[in-house]
């Protein structure tokens, strides 16, 4: 029987133990799905490679105190979450020590302070999801949710402790809506958007709906109260169905800031989180009255709008000019239009002298994709070498991929003049190995 000590958990929540070599010391590292750090156990290797081993979970010898019966009984088939047996505090520490990690590791830096952890409700909390669609003939059902774990294969599951009750109690009338279409082999997805006393739905569909499809998709709105959209090709093609006006919105209300957007534009899952995120990353950036910023990666202007309250001027810069465009709506919207102005300018690509040509910024907010910013942070480098007077003085980074950000961070403070004075994880996806984050920048 193989048996290992398990010291720490993996950037997939899979635990890592080290199977001894005769000599006594660590050898080959082994990960195995479903162990915690602290405990002793036997696994079942299912990949194996020369210096590491992928395993499932045996035996448990030893418990970990920090283990708990997960809530949703579909835990380890679904592959929606990967740590619900982890104690909900445990995994916010674990993300945190993730984060140092990285810093440390990949960044070479520390940050002067670790901020309080940002995290709230961990149950119902998605209000943004793909659903995936599968008729399987076999079975005699359509199938609606998440992959299964490590597989193309829907998870046949008939509620989610994760979306919210209104929406899990849906899967099951879902299915059996489906179930009743013509279009049943053409619907492979739906895609989940919950605004503000509104609950948006798009089928992603393959073939033309017929009028018996129409009637039966009302009905189920009616009932359900849910706002069909549909949608015939890429995101763009996603219209309003029935109702066939569409008042999807989330709110900030601290900055009295309303957001319209649609059903497949990005926005954060966890909208009582992003309004947490929001607030503290506007008291880290300290705005003064009469500021220029720099809200890069802008997206819809989750960032810039708030900024405007406090600002001068804000300039988000995005690198697609619907998103720009969309972007000045909403702030037109809010009667903000006079302090915020959008540029549609490629992040990945851009140059010092881009960014000088933009104009001098006193602080600057950056909330990339996962690739993070590193031609932004090369860009700040190379200002430092002809105009080290145009650097921003303050920089708050939001990041959703600890490992770009440690990257990202080493450039700014070992080459381009900043120290890291504070960083922190938001736990924006409760049960999963997901890590957001933040950091905060200051011009030595």
């Amino acid at each position: 029987m193989n048996k290992i000590n398990i010291r720490s958990l993996d950037m997939d929540a899979r635990g890592v133990g080290h199977l001894d070599n005769e000599d006594g010391t660590p050898g080959k590292v082994v990960f195995v799905e479903g162990a915690l750090p602290g405990e002793v156990v036997s696994f079942n290797t299912y990949k194996k490679k020369p210096s590491w081993e992928a395993a499932n979970l045996g035996t448990i010898f030893k418990e970990s105190s920090q283990r708990v019966e997960p809530k949703c009984e579909y835990f380890g088939l679904c592959g929606g979450c990967s740590m619900q047996h982890l104690d909900a505090n445990a995994q916010v520490a674990m993300k945190q020590r993730v984060l140092e990690d990285n810093l440390g590791h990949i960044g070479k830096v520390r940050a002067d302070l670790m901020m309080r952890p940002i995290y709230g409700p961990t149950w119902g909390y998605r209000y943004r999801a793909r659903l995936s669609v599968r008729h399987v003939v076999k079975k005699g059902t359509v199938l609606v949710g998440f992959h299964e774990k490590k597989s193309r294969y829907v998870a046949n599951i008939e509620t989610c402790e994760i979306l919210p009750p209104h929406v899990s109690a849906m899967l099951l009338p879902l299915r059996a809506l489906i179930g009743s279409l013509s279009i049943i082999e053409e619907l492979p997805q739906i895609e989940l958007a919950i605004g503000e006393g509104v609950t948006a739905m798009v089928l992603r569909i393959l073939a033309p709906l017929t009028a018996e499809d129409e009637v039966k998709l009302k009905s189920f709105a009616d009932q359900y109260q849910v706002q069909w959209w549909l949608q015939t090709n890429g995101t763009a093609s996603a219209v309003p169905f029935y109702p066939d006006v569409s008042d999807l919105h989330y709110s900030l209300p601290e900055f009295g800031v309303k957001m319209p957007f649609k059903p497949t534009d990005f926005t954060q899952v966890n909208h009582h989180i992003n309004r947490v995120l929001v607030a503290r990353a506007l008291r880290l950036l300290d705005a003064q009255k009469d500021d220029r910023i720099a809200d890069l990666f802008c997206g819809l202007g989750n960032f810039t709008l708030p900024i405007a309250t406090m600002a001068r001027e804000v300039v988000g810069i995005e690198g697609s000019s619907t998103l720009t465009e969309r972007a000045l709506e909403n702030a037109i919207a809010n009667g903000l239009q006079d302090k915020t102005s959008f540029s549609t300018r490629n992040l990945f690509e851009i140059t010092a002298e881009d960014f000088v040509a933009l104009g001098q910024f006193d602080r600057i907010l950056v909330d990339p994709p996962r690739d993070g910013a590193m031609a932004v942070c090369q860009a700040l480098i190379d200002i430092g070498k002809f105009a080290p007077h145009l650097r921003p003085k303050r920089i708050v980074y939001v990041s959703c991929s600890p490992g770009t950000l440690a990257r990202d961070a080493g450039m700014l403070v070992n080459q381009a003049g900043y120290r890291l004075s504070k960083a922190g994880v938001v736990n924006m996806f409760p049960h999963t190995s997901h890590v957001e984050s933040m950091a905060v920048f200051d011009l030595i």
